[in-house]
């Protein structure tokens, strides 16, 4: 079969609509840009949640530069809708804005915990400078070697009754 008769077989093919609703698809059918034969699924959702004759309606309401975004917005929405026939859409926004706070209290807590982490750090290496070298506060406590320190037996005499 050549490019030309494939084409033309394509062309005579009818849309996913057309199709599932058993008629004719001419060359003006206005839901064949948006359901090709090939995904008739999607027209079926589509078809089972609004309807054939009110997509055709909501399609012609819309500028045909916006026709396929309304196309997919009614896919996604008969989807939803499937899925959730309560809410449909909504409760999908409505669980993700959730997760959206969640999340947003999560990470306030982690940067909490990670500030805490970082003032506990600088509290020990601020320790940690001072035992390595001591200031002065006006005593005469030093964690270096001081010969003062030394037992002295005459400076401080060991007084014991010991009996060995």
């Amino acid at each position: 079969m050549g490019l030309e008769a494939l084409a033309r077989f394509r062309t005579h093919q009818p849309c996913a609509a057309c199709r599932m609703l058993r008629r004719r698809c001419d060359s003006n059918c206005i839901l064949a840009p948006y359901f090709p034969s090939d995904e008739i699924e999607k027209f079926s959702r589509v078809h089972k949640v609004f309807g054939a004759s009110n997509v055709i309606k909501m399609i012609q309401m819309v500028e045909e530069t916006n026709r396929e975004d309304a196309a997919k917005a009614l896919v996604y929405e008969a989807k939803a809708r499937i899925r959730d026939p309560v809410y449909g859409s909504t409760g999908a926004i409505f669980q993700l804005q959730k997760m959206v706070q969640e999340l947003k209290m999560q990470l306030e807590s982690t940067k909490a915990q990670v500030l805490e982490l970082q003032q506990q750090k600088d509290q020990l290496l601020g320790i940690l400078l001072n035992v390595n070298h001591p200031i002065d506060h006006g005593g005469s406590f030093s964690l270096d070697y001081d010969d003062s320190m030394v037992y002295d037996p005459e400076k401080f005499p060991v007084e014991c009754d010991w009996i060995f």
